[in-house]
């Protein structure tokens, strides 16, 4: 890579969270890989985005490890200085059922936990050496369902983001004598295209700021962890969520 460029490899990109991070980081020249199921999309454009995006399913471990691959390719032995695992799906029973302990079937809570934490961990396992050659950071998107019962988030979606809390400290304590930091954040209630009928009443209720966050809120604390500004902090769970955690 050519100058002082940084390069940030992205899951998630298409939507929302995802779609406001690719913006914040091209707007201060970062390269950025995206990660998508999808095929590359023009309602997400950046400039170099068609040709830095990897379609991969993140749920099949054999695809899996054919994307690190690619991605490994893609940067052609350069360094990679941010992975933000933003990636999650948050599958929902007949007519948007919340699915708890006791309705969710075992094989779909497999495929939670492959996409929201398998994935996290196995790409940061399989980038290691370009994370430790930049003195890179990860960022595991988390969320506040990790942390209490939610009412729209299921069981296999809460216990997955728990797990992937978790596991933030375990990799910031086993990826720090590399040099590379790791931290999440857990947003909230952010003003995305899966906010669930009924928000409405715990924005009145449960957040003391009184209205949703925008994934533009997001993404600026996404792009202080990967900056130098965050040079000393890892570990952290940063709540985005108007002070609805407290």
């Amino acid at each position: 890579m050519a100058g002082n460029t940084r390069t940030l490899v992205l899951t998630g990109a298409s939507r929302g969270i995802g779609h406001a991070t690719v913006k914040k980081f091209g707007a201060s020249g970062w390269r950025i890989i995206t990660i998508s199921r999808q095929p590359f999309s023009a309602l997400c454009p950046w400039p170099g985005g068609e040709k830095n995006h990897v379609q991969l399913d993140l749920g099949d471990p054999v695809e899996l490890g054919r994307g690190i691959e690619e991605i490994r390719h893609r940067l052609g032995g350069d360094g990679l200085h941010a992975l933000v695992n933003n990636a999650a799906i948050s599958p929902k029973g007949p007519n948007g059922k919340r699915l708890g302990a006791m309705d969710t079937p075992f094989d779909l809570w497999r495929q939670v936990f492959n996409v929201n934490f398998f994935a996290p961990v196995a790409l940061a396992r399989g980038l290691v050496e370009e994370l430790s050659k930049a003195q890179g950071c990860v960022v595991n998107v988390t969320s506040i369902a990790g942390s209490r019962v939610h009412p729209f988030a299921g069981s296999a979606y809460a216990t997955s983001k728990a797990a992937l809390a978790s596991l933030t400290r375990e990799m910031a304590h086993d990826f720090g004598p590399r040099g590379i930091r790791v931290n999440a954040i857990a947003p909230g209630e952010i003003d995305t295209a899966i906010l669930s009928p009924g928000t409405e009443k715990i924005v009145e209720e449960q957040i003391p700021m009184r209205r949703l966050g925008t994934p533009d809120e997001v993404a600026d604390v996404v792009h202080f962890l990967c900056e130098k500004g965050a040079s000393y902090v890892s570990g952290a769970e940063i709540q985005i969520n108007g002070g609805q955690h407290v």
